[in-house]
């Protein structure tokens, strides 16, 4: 089982070359765009906002993962030239691949249910929504998410057929769970904010935690629910037709790659300043460049 996994890329080239060059091509714009966004993204959190709050460190190792679910991306694609029929490179790139796609999914989570808290349990959430706990919940899901894809690809390689649904278990509890308790406080989220006793809070704040909720079910309907939806599909049948199969993986797989992209909107709605702070960075940038070819046009006159 581990050995048909881990040599995707080399059938897709085989078998369907146009659609391997289509996708590396759009794995290539991933990595550029989304290594970008993300590093401004991390400059801005990092040394910009000076209060750092919960929503501010679970958005930290956000971007975290989504830098290093982009840096995989190439070094997919050099693996294929270089180290194709080497499996200790093709399990760590493979391990180091899912722990960030199942911390990213973890951590949208915990901004999701974060926002809930700061919205309509204000008092009774209070103790909980400290850096002190944010950090240490943190922590524990990058330990988490680390142990169970080990778990997954251990149980792969070493029993293979045998414990495909306890593998799929495994994989799908770290999607479906999540998912379940997003919908859960979106539709909390959105029915409280209907109530007079929380007008208190600004209509902007409101509309802020509204979107950020959509935003986050979007990102996991697009990027994360495809690849799930097709790891049941290969469980109930198993006989699949291989080329389908072969197909189907390959653009979930990219699908899950797209995060890295999307996961910017995000940032928008978890604190006020983000927007404002990125537009005077690039205002900046605009106004050395302009001011740069004024010196230039007058030294020249």
């Amino acid at each position: 089982l581990f050995s048909k996994f881990i040599h995707q890329d080399t059938e897709l080239s085989t078998e369907f070359y146009n659609l391997w060059i289509v996708l590396m091509v759009v794995n290539a714009i991933i990595f550029l765009v989304g290594v970008v966004l993300n590093s401004l993204a991390l400059y801005v959190f990092c040394f910009r906002t000076k209060t750092k709050t919960t929503s501010v460190i679970y958005t930290i190792n956000l971007i975290v993962t989504d830098l290093l679910v982009g840096f995989s991306l190439p070094v997919r694609i050099i693996m294929f030239y270089s180290a194709g029929d080497c499996h200790h490179c093709s399990l760590i790139h493979i391990f180091g691949y899912f722990v960030n796609m199942y911390c990213s999914i973890l951590f949208l989570t915990c901004i999701c249910v974060d926002r809930y808290l700061a919205i309509v349990q204000v008092e009774a959430s209070r103790k909980w929504r400290n850096p002190t706990c944010a950090k240490g919940i943190c922590v524990f899901i990058w330990i988490f998410a680390t142990v169970v894809t080990f778990s997954i690809l251990t149980m792969a390689i070493q029993f293979a057929e045998c414990c495909l649904s306890k593998i799929l278990v495994l994989m799908v509890c770290e999607y479906f769970f999540p998912l379940i308790i997003i919908i859960f406080f979106t539709t909390r989220i959105m029915c409280a904010l209907s109530k007079p006793s929380l007008m208190h809070q600004s209509r902007e704040r409101r509309m802020r935690a509204v979107q950020l909720l959509i935003t986050v079910l979007i990102i996991f309907m697009i990027c994360f629910t495809p690849f799930h939806v097709r790891q049941v599909a290969i469980s109930i049948n198993p006989d699949m037709p291989h080329n389908v199969s072969l197909l189907v993986y390959h653009v979930t797989v990219t699908l899950s790659s797209l995060n890295s992209c999307m996961d910017p909107i995000v940032y928008c709605f978890v604190t006020n300043n983000f927007q404002s702070t990125m537009k005077s960075i690039f205002r900046k940038t605009e106004l050395e460049q302009t001011n740069v070819d004024i010196l230039g046009t007058n030294k020249n006159s």
